[in-house]
Formats: structure tokens, sequence, C-alpha cells
């Protein structure tokens, strides 16, 4: 059966009925700019799709040692996510716009938006974002309506990958972006406190940052604070374990990146953005809240108390176009959660710093190899300068099977020679030594 069943008798009667031919329907379209063709290839069998996609996908390094990081990480996923998320009951489940029939969604929500609360130390969550950058960008457009203020304060060392998604959807809306560089790794303290101003909306900040670096916020959430501004901060979720919180910080709006929750790298998604705020600014939050409530019998129940994207209320009140399918990886997160259990998060946490400190050590020992970033506490992830371009240097230990790090040129001048490294708890000290040996040799 063809895409669009339509025969072509039924093509000519609907042109018909509405006065139209097919070039009159292209007509706004350049006659350079119009499609001549797909130059597809001739239709093949089922048994050859299969054949061929499996020929593409050999092509793919699927088997590295991976020490990849920058807000993706290769943590372990116990098996009873798979199982869990997999069940019928909640991979079709749609948006709970009834809740009378939809309590066993809005359950999982309600406990997923609990756990975001008291891992970040926040008063109040919504029910999930697209990712981790788009999470910000709500964040900064939430800050922009509380405040109604039009400067935006961002340091450089807040993951690039999020601040090139927030430089394209703010490029054409009326607001002053301003960007500071990172002070040897940490947020550039004296340049952020000079900026802030009567006319700032919020200070975006990320601990640890995307150099690993950790830091502790509370100063700049004092001077904000002064000023009427908000902080927001992006932070790693299974960080918050061990480090001081962005609650306890006195952050305003906390956003992250919740892949290291129960999601796998595949590709680069679908991830899950989360977001947590203070519940005085719960109106101006965007996507959906859902809450806890009793029926008519005094029974327990769950609804959605907040729904804020424009299917829900009218397009020009709505904060947000969140949809449907990000409940799906929120229930990862929270199968996940459940399973590890405080103890169980913190012990990951640990671990993944354990192996980091270890790895920098044997890193660092290498010859010509130093850390960029001296005297800096880390959590698992650091940078290290080498004595020539990382990216050669990762592409050459791709060979030798391991996807070693991030080249940190392909967002920051002045670094051709620094490679972003992320250990976890899947990473043994058998693989790291066996990094290490890779290393010196290809150096």
């Amino acid at each position: 059966m063809p895409f669009i069943a339509n025969t072509d008798q039924q093509r000519r009667d609907m042109l018909r009925d509405i006065g139209l031919t097919m070039e009159d329907l292209f007509a706004d379209i350049p006659e350079a700019l119009r499609c001549r063709g797909f130059d597809l290839p001739p239709g093949i069998s089922e048994q050859e799709v299969r054949h061929r996609l499996l020929e593409l996908a050999r092509k793919n390094s699927t088997g590295l040692t991976c020490f990849l990081g920058g807000g993706f990480y290769d943590h372990f996923i116990p098996a009873a996510v798979d199982a869990l998320a997999s069940r019928s009951e909640f991979y079709t489940a749609y948006t709970p716009y009834q809740p009378e029939i939809s309590q066993g969604t809005l359950q999982a929500v309600y406990e997923y938006q609990t756990m975001i609360c008291r891992l970040t130390d926040m008063e109040v969550a919504n029910a999930s974002l697209y990712d981790g950058g788009t999470a910000l960008y709500e964040a900064m457009t939430m800050a922009l309506r509380i405040t109604g203020r039009p400067k935006i304060i961002i340091d450089d060392s807040v993951n690039p990958i999020y601040r090139v998604m927030i430089h394209s959807y703010t490029r054409n809306l009326n607001i002053e972006l301003q960007q500071t560089e990172n002070d040897d790794g940490l947020v550039n303290r004296r340049e952020i406190l000079r900026r802030i101003d009567d006319r700032t909306a919020a200070v975006i900040l990320q601990n640890p940052n995307f150099f690993g670096c950790m830091d502790d916020f509370s100063d700049l959430a004092v001077a904000a604070h002064q000023k009427g501004a908000l902080l927001i901060c992006a932070c790693y979720p299974v960080s918050l374990a061990l480090l001081k919180t962005p609650g306890s910080m006195d952050a305003d709006i906390v956003t992250g990146e919740g892949q290291s929750l129960g999601l796998p790298l595949s590709f680069g998604g679908p991830y899950l953005g989360f977001m947590a705020t203070r519940k005085k600014y719960v109106r101006k939050m965007p996507g959906r809240l859902v809450g806890q409530t009793t029926d008519e019998k005094n029974r327990r129940g769950f609804v959605l108390t907040l729904q804020a994207r424009e299917q829900h209320i009218r397009r020009d009140k709505a904060t947000s176009n969140i949809c449907t399918n990000e409940s799906l990886c929120a229930l990862r997160a929270l199968i996940f959660l459940s399973l590890l259990g405080p103890r169980g998060l913190e012990e990951m946490a640990r671990r993944c710093a354990d192996k980091a400190s270890y790895a920098y050590r044997r890193l660092t020992a290498l010859p010509r190899v130093k850390a960029r970033f001296h005297r800096k506490w880390f959590f698992n992830e650091f940078v290290l300068d080498l004595p020539c371009e990382a990216a050669d240097v990762i592409a050459r230990l791709i060979e030798k099977g391991f996807a070693a790090g991030f080249p940190l040129s392909r967002y920051y001048t002045g670094m051709e020679n620094s490679m972003l490294i992320a250990v976890t708890e899947k990473r043994t000290k058998q693989e790291i030594g066996m990094l290490a040996e890779a290393l010196e040799a290809v150096l």
C-alpha cells in the first residue's frame, strides 16, 4: 500500500472541488527551489532491506569502551527499567486527559516529580521536559516572565551544547544575552558580580560545570537576589547524591539532563529534561504538573493540577509546547531511582567519583600529559592537556577501542590540545589502565 492511499481519481476530484491544479498548490514556492525528484532507488524486499540496514549498522563503532561525557554518560541500567517501562499500560499511554482512567500514569508522574524535588532540594517539579538544553532555555524564559527584565548572564562553563541551543532559540527575541568567560575552569565571579544590575533577570550557572569542576554558588545567589534577579542552576542528577544541592545554595530554578537516570545513550535521544523551582513561581513554570487529591469518597487520586501548554489553554497564555512523549522517559527515571534508592544512588555517585580520581592520577602520571585546571575539585569528569591536538588523539584511540573523550576545541578557542574525560561506575580499573597504555602509545 502506498503511504498516501488516495487514488488518482480521488486526487483529481479534490483538485476539481477546490478549483486548483497541482501546480497551483506549489505556486508560492520559487521555481528554483522546487523538488524535481527524490532520486530514490527501486523498491526492494523486506529481506533485502534487513540485509542493507545490517550492513550500514556494522559501520558504527559500537564496541568502544566509553570515556565520553559532557552531559551524557554511560551508566549501568538495571534490567528492571526496560522490563517495567515496556509494559503496554505505560508504553502506550497518551496524555492523561481523563484522570479517572489514567491513575497509573498520573501517579507515576507524581512520584517522579517528588523524586526530582528531593534530589534537587526544591519545592516543586514539573512533569518533565525534552532534554537538559531545552529545560535550561525554558528556565531562562521563565525567569524573564517572573522578573519582567530583558537581561540574562550565562557563564561559558555551562555546557556549550546548551548554550548553542539557547542562542538558537533567542536569536530573534528581544533578549540581552551576556556571556562571561570562565576563570580557570570555574565561573568568573568577578565579572558576573560586575554585570548583575537592575535589568538582570537571571544568572545561569552549572554545577558540576562542563569541565567537571565543582562549585558552591551560594554567594552568587545572594548577589543576584539583592538585585532582584534569579539564580538558575543546571546540574548532573547523579552528582546530587554527594554534592551540595542547588536548593541549599538558594537557587530559584534548577534544571538538568535526566539521561543518566536510566536512559541509554542511543545516538542522542530521546532524553529527558527535568525542572524544579520554588512554589511561589509554580504558575510561571512550563509544561504540566500532576497533583494529589481526593475524590468524593475520600479516596486518594491524582490529576493534572497545572496544564500550561498550548493544547490545554489559550495559545497566548501558554508557557510551552511540552508534549506527551517525555512521560515515558520520566517513568524510566522514576523506576531507576526507585530501584537504587538513596543509598544506591549515593554508592553509584561515590564509585563515579572514586574511579574518576583514580583515572586522573593514572593519566596525569603519563609523560607530557597535564591537568588543565589545577587544584580544582571535580566529580567524575576532568580536562587533560595533551602535547598535540586532542581531536587527532581521540581519533587514533578509537582505532584502539576507546571513545576516549571530548575534544574541547569544538567549542572553546585556545583549547585545541584539551580533552574532557568522564568516568562512570561502569569503567573498571583494568579499562582505565588500558586507556592509559593506549594514550601513552599514541602520543
